[in-house]
């Protein structure tokens, strides 16, 4: 039951980043791409792989802007970051 309570945690402040203005995104946002996965991990060992790849698309499609950035940097190139 824990694990759901911090699910549903994670998917509430996920939500209140959003409303952020851009400038104030960046370390909750950060701090909530890195929780994801070990998130994302524990959901796979306890509710099985299957709610574990919902939660990896949903995550993906909540963060893509990001992780789009992310990917960029590194390979080598530098977006140009939203103000």
């Amino acid at each position: 039951m824990t694990l759901l309570w911090a699910s549903v945690l994670w998917v509430l402040a996920s939500a209140a980043v959003a409303m952020l203005p851009m400038r104030h995104q960046y370390i909750p946002g950060a701090a909530l791409l890195m929780a994801a996965p070990v998130l994302i991990v524990l959901i796979g060992m306890e509710m099985g792989w299957v709610l574990a790849v919902l939660a990896t698309l949903a995550f993906v499609s909540m963060f893509r802007n990001p992780l789009r950035y992310l990917w960029a940097r590194l390979r080598g190139q530098h977006p140009e970051i939203p103000k």
